[in-house]
């Protein structure tokens, strides 16, 4: 499976108000689990995506995501901190096994000496730790976050890879989404990129549930388009279920 059908989650995919590049004053974090279909249009076999938070003993929390596609599996897991209103990841671990070469990265968030060390594509990773920082998967929680603030556009500071992103989302309406457990009323949210990138990435979040993730389409630069849409999902032991079709 190629890095790029991930969630920018989902890909978180995907992150988005004010300008800053801070991320929003951190919410209660709430547990959840959600499982999603995975589609690859002009090929015939699909996959699944899972996305989860849980809580550690210590008052640290575990955000986990992993993707299957034909023999291919990804999975990508940070370990977290909520501290002065700030999200603060501590781990970030990549891995993938099966179509194309395997890999597997990783980074830890050295607080204390503001810096970011690991490896990336076998190559060592040193950065300096700027405030705010976010990995891969967390700037998703701060997404869904500055969503709820009521933010319409939001900015992040991401290490990908070896280097340090901004990464840039847009709020572009809303829009009633059917899903396999039921239709959610959601907000319709973009990626926005250079005006002559032909990679395009919309997520869908649900208001009424803490603003999980209940679809997200992605165009890659060959035309070839993925999705994952909500199959099942809990949050904070609750399950979640869309309104049904009249």
């Amino acid at each position: 499976m190629s890095r790029r059908f991930v969630l920018p989650l989902a890909l978180i995919t995907a992150s988005l108000g004010s300008l800053s590049l801070q991320n929003a004053s951190a919410a209660q974090l709430v547990p959840f689990t959600a499982s999603y279909a995975a589609e690859m249009k002009k090929v015939p076999v699909n996959g699944e995506a899972n996305h989860s938070l849980s809580a550690n003993a210590d008052g640290s929390w575990n955000l986990n995501f992993t993707a299957g596609l034909f023999v291919a599996r990804l999975t990508e897991e940070s370990t977290l901190r909520a501290d002065n209103g700030q999200l603060r990841p501590l781990t970030y671990r990549y891995d993938r096994r099966g179509l194309g070469r395997s890999r597997s990265d990783k980074l830890d968030f050295h607080w204390d000496q503001s810096r970011v060390s690991g490896k990336y594509k076998d190559r060592s990773v040193d950065l300096p730790l700027e405030s705010g920082l976010l990995d891969k998967t967390t700037y998703q929680l701060a997404l869904q976050q500055d969503l709820a603030a009521g933010k319409q556009e939001m900015h992040y500071r991401v290490v990908d890879g070896d280097t340090v992103d901004d990464y840039h989302f847009r709020v572009v309406g809303e829009k009633r989404v059917t899903t396999r457990v039921g239709q959610f009323n959601a907000v319709e949210v973009e990626r926005v990129r250079d005006a002559d990138a032909k990679r395009q990435t919309t997520l869908w979040f649900a208001p009424d549930w803490q603003y999980l993730l209940v679809r997200l389409t992605q165009v890659e630069t060959d035309g070839q388009h993925y999705q994952i849409m909500l199959k099942e999902a809990s949050i904070d032991g609750q399950p979640v279920i869309g309104e049904q079709p009249k």
